[in-house]
C-alpha cells in the first residue's frame, strides 16, 4: 500500500470534513466529488450556489450530497463576524467584509469546529492562504511562525523500501532567524509524529556536526536548538537535536564517527530541518529527481488546526491527497 493510500484509509476512519474555498474551480469540484464518493471526508464547497452549479455542470460533475455554502448569505455569517471582530478588535462592518471572503470564511469554519480542515491555494497565493489561516485559525500554542513541509518518500533508503521523511522548511520562510527556525522545528516534529508512523526524530541541519566548524550560520542553528530546549523545558522528551551535517543525521555509521555525545537523533533522523529556504528547496528537488523520490506537498504547518496550501497547478488528485493527509493530521 502506497503512503497516500495509507492516509486515505486513515482519513476514512475519521469521518472528518474539509472546506474548499475555491468552489468554482473545476479541479476542486472534481476532487470534492471523489472525496465524497470515496468516503475520505465530507467536502464543503464555498461560493455562490449558482456559480458553483454552473462550474460543476461544465465539469460534468454532480454535486449530489455535497454541501455548497455562499459566505455572503450564510446563516453563520453574523456569528462569524462577531467572533472575528472581537478577536481582532475591529468594527463589525470591517470584520464582515473580511469574513465574506471565501478564505476567511473557510478559516472561520475550521476555527469554530464547523469543518476539520481547509485546503486552498489553486486560485490564491500561498501568502494569502497563510494570512487567512493566521487571522482565523491562529497558530498552535507556542508557535508564531507559519511554515511548510514536504513528505518525502524514498523508494530505497539503506535497504528500507518507501522510507518517509519530513523536509522543512522548503517553501515559505526564506531566511528564518533562530526563533523562527525553532518554530519550524517544533511544528515539523509535531507533523512527523502524526504522519510518519514512527516516533519523530528531528535533526537541525548545518554544514557542521556538533561544532566541527565555526560560523554565524552554525550559531543560528545552535541558538534555535537552545530556544527549543528552553520552550520545552530541556526539550521535554522531544527527540530534537543538532547541529548535524546531513550524513550524520541520517546514517548511523557516520553518526558513530562524528557524534561523540549521546543522541537519540543522530543517525536516525526522519525529520530534517534545513537552515534556510535555499537549502530546503534545493534538497527536496535533488532528492525528488536524483533518488526518484515522491515529494508530497508542500503542506502548511504551525496552525492551531490543520489547513494547507495547494500549488496553482495542482490537479484534482493532488487536492484529494492533500485532503486525506490533512484529515489524518486532525
Amino acid at each position: 500500500m502506497g503512503i497516500v493510500d495509507r492516509f486515505i484509509k486513515q482519513a476514512k476512519t475519521k469521518t472528518g470534513s474539509v472546506v474548499l474555498p475555491e468552489g468554482t474551480d473545476e479541479r476542486i469540484i472534481q476532487a470534492a466529488r471523489q472525496i465524497k464518493d470515496d468516503g475520505i471526508a465530507d467536502p464543503i464547497l464555498l461560493g455562490a450556489a449558482e456559480e458553483v452549479q454552473t462550474a460543476a455542470k461544465q465539469a460534468g460533475v454532480s454535486l449530489d450530497g455535497i454541501q455548497v455554502i455562499d459566505p455572503k448569505t450564510s446563516d453563520k455569517l453574523e456569528a462569524y463576524t462577531a467572533i472575528y471582530a472581537k478577536s481582532r478588535e475591529m468594527k463589525a462592518t470591517i470584520a464582515a467584509r473580511m469574513v465574506k471572503r471565501a478564505l476567511f470564511f473557510g478559516g472561520m469554519m475550521v476555527a469554530q469546529g464547523d469543518a476539520d480542515t481547509m485546503v486552498a491555494g489553486v486560485a490564491h497565493a500561498t501568502a494569502t492562504v497563510i494570512q487567512a489561516g493566521a487571522l482565523t485559525v491562529g497558530y498552535a500554542p507556542g508557535i508564531e511562525t507559519a511554515s511548510s513541509f514536504f513528505l518525502m518518500v524514498i523508494p530505497d533508503f539503506q535497504g528500507q523500501k518507501d522510507k518517509p521523511f519530513i523536509y522543512a522548511d522548503c517553501a515559505v520562510n526564506i531566511a528564518p532567524n533562530p526563533a523562527e527556525l525553532a518554530d519550524i522545528a517544533l511544528a515539523s516534529h509535531a507533523s512527523g509524529e502524526k504522519l510518519l508512523g514512527e516516533p519523530a526524530r528531528t535533526a537541525m541541519l548545518s554544514f557542521s556536526t556538533k561544532a566541527s566548524a565555526s560560523h554565524d550560520d552554525i550559531d543560528k542553528v545552535t541558538a534555535a536548538l537552545a530556544i527549543i530546549k528552553e520552550r520545552a523545558g530541556g526539550a521535554g522528551g522531544l527527540k530534537i537535536d543538532g547541529e548535524f551535517q546531513a550524513d550524520a543525521a541520517i546514517l548511523s555509521k557516520v553518526a558513530a564517527k562524528k557524534v561523540k555525545e549521546p543522541s537519540e537523533v543522530a543517525g536516525q533522523a526522519n525529520v530534517l530541518i534545513f537552515p534556510d529556504l535555499d537549502a530546503g528547496n534545493i534538497a527536496y528537488k535533488l532528492t525528488q529527481y536524483m533518488a526518484n523520490a515522491q515529494a508530497i506537498g508542500p503542506f502548511l504547518q504551525g496552525f492551531a488546526r490543520p489547513i494547507s496550501d495547494l500549488s496553482r497547478g495542482a490537479s484534482a488528485q493532488d487536492v484529494v491527497a492533500t485532503t486525506a493527509i490533512c484529515i489524518a493530521m486532525t
